[in-house]
């Protein structure tokens, strides 16, 4: 089994709900990442979700944008942020990472060189933020080949039919967006989380993550009992943000805080 199936599925057997930290890649500055990313592990992450940054990061609210802005301040790239799985994968081989990012970067270094390298670097899979279903047929065999999983966003507006086609070209797990809008948006509607998930997994068997609107233990909570996994991004992102002048204290801060997602998905209902 490749690393996200076996630790889904380890979580599953176990009644527990995956916790899928998101941080972007080089914020406040490249050479933080991999101990931000140690932290995360610590903090309770099953998952990590590390951001590609992109100029124009069309899906995302002013708090990733401004991450994004940061982080190619210092000229972080696609291929730095494999060369940082890399360096991740010496001290941590089961924590999986999806680099999660826009098609543009791919694009521009070739689908296979990328792919090359994502695997050798020990990147588990690739959520692509533009990469429309109707591309998937010619984009994802290619990703498949090389063991990396392929990651979808399923939204509030996704109908029967389209999620009945991304079903069939995803991999790994489905990562629904629970609000409309950009990251960072409004508050959430359980009710209609629960429901949208029942209708997803009535075409799959797929794990489902949840995020967009979770921002601490309680929100973390509340879409843990519905869904397969918990994705938390601006959130962690804001805590970079305010402590980029003091870098030091930013591992155990966001340590800290998904331990309290932690605890809250781990506490009986």
């Amino acid at each position: 089994m490749k690393r996200i199936e076996s630790t889904l599925a380890a979580l599953k057997s176990a009644d527990r709900t995956a916790l899928i930290p998101y941080i972007t890649a080089g914020d406040p500055h490249p050479r933080h990442t991999v101990g931000l990313m140690h932290a995360l592990v610590d903090g309770g992450a099953d998952i990590i979700e590390l951001g590609v940054p992109f100029s124009d990061p069309m899906a995302d609210g002013p708090t990733i944008q401004l991450a994004c802005e940061r982080a190619l301040l210092h000229n972080t790239s696609l291929w730095n942020c494999c060369a940082m799985v890399a360096e991740f994968r010496k001290t941590d081989t089961k924590t999986p990472v999806v680099l999660m990012g826009y098609l543009n970067p791919i694009e521009t270094r070739g689908l296979e060189a990328f792919c090359q390298l994502a695997k050798d670097s020990g990147v588990d899979g690739v959520l692509i933020v533009d990469l429309a279903v109707e591309e998937a047929p010619d984009f994802a065999p290619k990703v498949r080949s090389f063991g990396l999983d392929l990651i979808f966003l399923l939204a509030p507006t996704s109908s029967d039919t389209r999620i009945a086609a991304i079903v069939r070209e995803a991999s790994g797990y489905l990562y629904y967006v629970s609000l409309k809008g950009v990251t960072g948006a409004a508050s959430l509607d359980i009710g209609s989380v629960s429901a949208k998930l029942e209708q997803i997994r009535r075409h799959t068997a797929l794990p489902v993550a949840v995020g967009f609107g979770i921002r601490d233990a309680a929100s973390a909570a509340l879409v843990g009992a519905v869904a397969d996994g918990v994705v938390v991004g601006s959130a962690l992102v804001s805590q970079i943000e305010k402590f980029q002048a003091t870098p030091e204290r930013l591992p155990g801060l966001l340590k800290a805080q998904l331990s309290e997602m932690r605890a809250a998905l781990d506490t009986p209902n």
